[in-house]
């Protein structure tokens, strides 16, 4: 077992460097695919103890993150990414916690049949190898990656954001302590030693061949790089512009708690909703008390000309607005015919993460969850549910927007391929 590599200096051949990250994850891969169950689960059991016994260490290095971050101007929704505290530490080991107790997916038998030769034929679930993460500002994601990663068999490369540099670091020590407990090779879940930027452009190219997948957590900017300049496969979405519909049939207080969740529980968040559509025929009643709470909770209004007869204090929206995902105590706001307009607008402007209607009308929500083409869609309830760890996935390493291989909340299974064993008596082909 090698040691840990060490932060890089200015004479550090960074491509040397992350070639040497890529064989050690590629080594340590091939150990998890056999790893049993039983160490996987008590090297679980050891990062989150340990995470919880180094939660002061953690909370120093992210308060020098957070005041950087503060320095350099970010914004208030970004700094909330950023930032730890106790809680937040906790439901970070809770989750790690909930992965550990997930059925292991490696090596279940999806399927089995017998062919009419004799031979039987099993579908079995398999590691994807060694996934490469790409992520910013939330630190958390280092945890909830290296759990899912490992539990599912598959070796991870962290490459966090330099504004979570410290941060990342001091929840990658926890992890490592983990699997050093249990025998599992430290290599197995490795943090990218540097904020050079190039190295993002290193793993994009797959390094060589080592990396099988790639997750980018982040804003636009990242994602849309990652797809771009990617060689390997991604699991990503670009944005979460998200919409609540609240349907003829809604309850007006129902409809009440779940706007005012979905947009400002954590305006940052990639489940956050950006667009609120009113059907028309509840418009005189239910439009002004909805554009009232959010203003008064802190939210900005942006709407039309209808939403903007209802409260002086709302913004003109403009056409950019209905394609935009905020990632702010911003949403914009629109009435809308019916239904089928919603859904029209959902996909003329949407980006097919999450969406939710408001109904009391079996009907009309069951056509909403039909039609609306999202990766995760929501009957009465706030799309702030869109998280692995509120599917019981324990934690998330992404949410993928794609129609291959994963949609949604990429937790355990997700991570994980399979292959075919084919067991035979001797048979050959004629």
């Amino acid at each position: 077992m090698t040691a840990p590599l060490k932060a890089l200096d200015g004479t550090t051949d960074l491509n040397a460097l992350m070639m040497e990250l890529a064989a050690g994850a590629c080594r340590a891969a091939r150990v998890l695919a056999i790893a049993p169950t039983e160490q996987k689960n008590a090297a679980l059991a050891a990062m989150a103890d340990a995470i919880r016994a180094n939660a002061s260490a953690i909370l120093a290095a992210n308060a020098e993150d957070v005041e950087e971050a503060k320095a350099a101007g970010s914004s208030t929704a970004f700094v909330d990414r950023l930032a730890l505290n106790e809680a937040r530490i906790k439901a970070m080991a809770a989750g790690i916690d909930v992965v550990r107790d997930i059925a292991d997916p490696v090596g279940k038998v999806m399927e089995s049949w017998t062919r009419p030769n004799g031979m039987t034929i099993e579908r079995v679930r398999v590691p994807l190898g060694v996934i490469g993460v790409i992520f910013e500002s939330r630190p958390n994601v280092a945890a909830d990656a290296g759990a899912l990663c490992l539990k599912s068999g598959n070796a991870v490369i962290l490459r966090g954001g330099s504004d979570s540099f410290r941060s990342c670091s001091a929840i990658h020590r926890c992890l490592v302590e983990g699997l050093r407990k249990v025998g599992l090779p430290e290599e197995a879940i490795v943090l990218v030693p540097t904020r050079d930027r190039a190295a993002v452009g290193l793993m994009l190219a797959g390094l060589q061949g080592a990396i099988d997948v790639i997750v980018p957590r982040g804003g636009k900017n990242l994602v849309a790089r990652v797809q771009d300049e990617a060689r390997v496969p991604v699991f990503a979405h670009l944005e979460g512009v998200n919409h609540v519909f609240v349907d003829k049939a809604a309850s007006l207080d129902m409809a009440k708690t779940i706007v005012l969740n979905a947009k400002m529980r954590r305006p940052g968040v990639c489940g956050a909703t950006e667009t609120l559509l009113v059907d028309k025929a509840v418009a005189p009643t239910q439009l002004k008390p909805l554009v009232t709470m959010l203003l008064d909770a802190g939210c900005e209004v942006r709407g039309t000309d209808d939403v903007r007869a209802v409260d002086a204090r709302v913004k003109p929206v403009s056409e950019e607005d209905w394609a935009t995902e905020y990632e702010d105590a911003i949403i914009s706001a629109k009435v809308v015919g019916g239904l089928d307009e919603a859904i029209a607008h959902i996909e003329r402007y949407g980006s097919h993460h999450t969406d939710a209607i408001v109904t009391e009308d079996a009907k009309a929500a069951q056509t909403f969850l039909n039609e609306v083409d999202s990766a995760i869609v929501l009957h009465n309830a706030s799309t702030q549910f869109a998280d692995g760890g509120e599917f019981g996935f324990g934690a998330e390493i992404g949410i993928a927007t794609g129609k291959f291989h994963a949609r949604g909340p990429v937790g355990v299974e997700q991570l994980t391929s399979f292959k075919y064993r084919v067991h035979g008596t001797g048979q050959t082909r004629p």
